[in-house]
């Protein structure tokens, strides 16, 4: 953790609601007048997509499981570098993954390729982290240590596994079969490196669908936000304020559920995250100018 140059992460799969989360820091960063460095978790994973699908068959061959949610698949080490660096002088090197066609044409490169190594922009007052490992601890890295703030973002499994099902379908030209053996083939790494994260957040943004997705396998559509909750809890370690009879004061719709966790519309979710977020982001950007002023050679 870093009292001059601060890091924020955002932890959770794709699709859960992490660019929901960067939108409302976004937000929270033009209202404070900062400058913030994003940090894609993808961009750390070990393989292009197509050396991902060689591991993939090498560690089939093999008997073995692997899976871009595990250690092995991604360059966790290289990753608490980075994050150790922007702590200590507010810069890091780091890279984008090019996920679409797009993105590729505007890189010139293929889709599922990484870019150049190169340094995070200048003069940023604060790093905001997304992808699968923010919470990471294990024998090749410790990533939750290096976090000012951590929030997780996380559906409930099924809603999880529907969205993984549309989007891969949908967008990827996947065969349901294809994203169904995915999905079992992620969960020992799930069960051992993704879940246990969830514990160490300051907070967690939990969606829960009030629809029927009892068998996410046949689901064809995503329940929106209208037809979806969102439970929100504290860890008993959090960093946040968790005077929730005041956010529920803030929050339309909101109630608690129990002295630690407090539930709104689907809705409401950016709104929530903005107002139990915003105080948290404004103390360390007053702890880090309180630094940089102590630090400043008097006459």
């Amino acid at each position: 953790m870093s009292v001059r140059h601060p890091i924020i992460g955002v932890t959770g799969s794709s699709g859960a609601g992490t660019s929901t989360a960067l939108r409302a820091f976004a937000r929270m960063c033009r209202r404070l007048s900062l400058k913030a460095a994003i940090v894609e978790g993808d961009a750390f994973h070990a393989f292009d997509r197509d050396g991902n699908r060689k591991a993939i068959a090498r560690a089939r061959i093999r008997g073995e499981h692997f899976s871009l949610l595990g250690p092995t698949a991604n360059l966790l080490a290289r990753l608490e570098t980075l994050l150790r660096d922007y702590g200590r002088k507010g810069s890091g090197v780091s890279r984008r993954y090019l996920h679409t066609e797009q993105e590729g044409l505007e890189a010139g490169q293929s889709p599922g390729t990484f870019t150049m190594w190169e340094p995070l922009p200048e003069g940023t007052d604060v790093l905001f982290y997304e992808g699968l490992h923010g919470g990471y601890v294990g024998e090749d890295a410790n990533i939750v240590q290096h976090m000012d703030l951590l929030v997780g973002v996380v559906p409930i499994i099924n809603l999880e596994w529907i969205q993984k099902l549309r989007r891969d379908t949908d967008e990827r030209g996947s065969a349901p079969e294809e994203v169904t053996s995915t999905i079992l083939r992620r969960m020992p790494d799930y069960v051992n490196h993704i879940a246990p994260q969830f514990s160490r957040t300051d907070v967690n943004f939990q969606r829960v669908p009030l629809v029927d997705t009892s068998n996410p396998f046949v689901v064809r559509e995503i329940p929106g936000n209208e037809e979806s909750l969102v439970v929100i809890h504290f860890n008993d370690h959090s960093r946040l304020s968790s005077n929730l009879d005041d956010y529920e004061s803030q929050i339309f719709g909101a109630f608690k559920s129990n002295a630690n966790t407090l539930v709104v519309p689907g809705e409401q979710m950016e709104t929530a995250m903005e107002i139990i977020l915003l105080p948290a982001l404004e103390q360390l950007v007053q702890r880090r100018n309180q630094a940089r002023d102590e630090a400043l050679p008097t006459s």
